[in-house]
């Protein structure tokens, strides 16, 4: 459980994060949100507290670690927040990102493995437990509708990750995805993994209409693997 150590650590609701979702723009992320991040907990290489560490520095807002079928890294990430903040003197409290629980989780939809994000949810909701054991998922729980449906039954947002890197085309999975009631779509990405990190100007104009055509929340991130939240490699 979160502690109340700093303001900037109490639980905050899902509705909080549709509001934060609502004012993402180009210029949002890498330095004021972050919805997109790996650690060593699944194939990135910084470790949890460095995310945050890295994240205080910039003096970021929101992120979340979004680590693949775990939220190890987040508990982790929590436990380095909640040890910054009782470090901090009374009269020197520094900004404290909102750290929200996260995570990336492989499915199927039109046929096609696409990645869903999952944000907000309660890490220990029996119906995200099968989400978070390290490994994909077979059979019925492989299927978008049940991830995306376990995601919210955990009181989560749940939101179609870089829908320019699949097989099938946005024009084909972003429908697809807003049918089977997903809340929205990862709509600034940087696709040619460029320093410093940009949203991808073509297909962000894209991925915008198609977000706003089928109602559906934009988020940004970066996809961070390496060594720094601000890009991805």
């Amino acid at each position: 459980m979160i502690t109340k150590t700093h303001p900037n650590l109490n639980s905050l609701t899902v509705q909080h994060l549709r509001q934060v979702f609502a004012s993402v723009d180009a210029a949002s992320c890498p330095h004021s949100l972050n919805f997109h991040l790996h650690t060593v907990y699944s194939d990135g290489k910084m470790q949890p507290e460095e995310s945050i560490d890295q994240a205080i520095a910039l003096g970021m807002s929101h992120l979340a670690i979004t680590d693949h079928h775990t939220t190890r890294g987040y508990f982790v990430a929590i436990e380095h927040l909640e040890h910054r903040a009782r470090q901090a003197s009374e009269r020197d409290v520094p900004k404290l990102p909102q750290l929200w629980a996260g995570v990336e989780i492989n499915a199927s939809l039109l046929f096609t493995e696409v990645h869903i994000l999952g944000y907000a949810f309660d890490p220990h909701h029996k119906a995200i437990s099968p989400y978070v054991q390290g490994r994909n998922t077979a059979g019925l729980e492989y299927q978008a509708v049940s991830v995306i449906n376990a995601i919210h039954s955990a009181g989560g947002i749940a939101v179609l990750a870089h829908p320019m890197r699949y097989r099938r085309s946005p024009q084909e999975l972003i429908p697809a995805a807003a049918a089977l009631q997903i809340d929205g779509v990862e709509t600034y990405y940087g696709y040619d993994n460029s320093d410093p990190w940009q949203p991808s100007p073509k297909q962000t104009k894209l991925v915008r209409q198609l977000a706003e055509t089928h109602g559906l929340l934009c988020t940004c991130g970066t996809d961070s693997h390496g060594s720094k939240i601000t890009r991805r490699l």
